[in-house]
């Protein structure tokens, strides 16, 4: 019988704190037993969340982000939260290449990688109050116990 998890840590907008967070969702998601290339993927997405929340969302200010995670089923939900500047236009902000700090030689792929490498991922953001990005990605199947 699987067991319902779930983890909230909060800490500064620092881009040093970017791994933090990446190996702290690693770490709880194995939980569900996940393959190499799954945590990599996960990884992945919660880095590209929290460098929009520091460059974008903060202008590089220091300031607080949320990861809340949560494991029901086989199945990882993450919320990566700022109280930023919020997007105006997220459907433009989440096309492929579009980017609002070019002068930074940012990519503009930040959604898109998340939407690749995880399940699903919504976006909500209200200007002046912040952005959610809210992400989830099924985990394998689940392997019997070596016996």
């Amino acid at each position: 019988m699987e067991q319902n998890n779930e983890m909230t840590i909060i800490f500064d907008s620092r881009s040093c704190n970017e791994g933090f967070a990446r190996v702290a969702v690693a770490a709880f998601c194995t939980q569900l037993n996940p393959t190499l290339e799954e945590v990599a993927d996960i990884k992945t997405a919660i880095s590209e969340a929290i460098t929009n929340a520091i460059i974008h969302g903060y202008d590089n200010q220091v300031k607080k982000i949320t990861i809340t995670c949560r494991t029901e089923n086989r199945i990882l939900y993450v919320a990566v939260k700022d109280e930023g500047k919020g997007i105006p236009d997220i459907a433009k902000a989440m096309e492929p290449m579009f980017t609002t700090r070019p002068e930074l030689e940012r990519s503009g792929m930040g959604f898109a990688f998340m939407e690749a490498f995880m399940d699903q991922v919504e976006v909500e953001s209200d200007v002046g109050k912040g952005t959610i990005v809210r992400m989830q990605k099924k985990i394998g199947n689940p392997q019997p116990p070596f016996i």
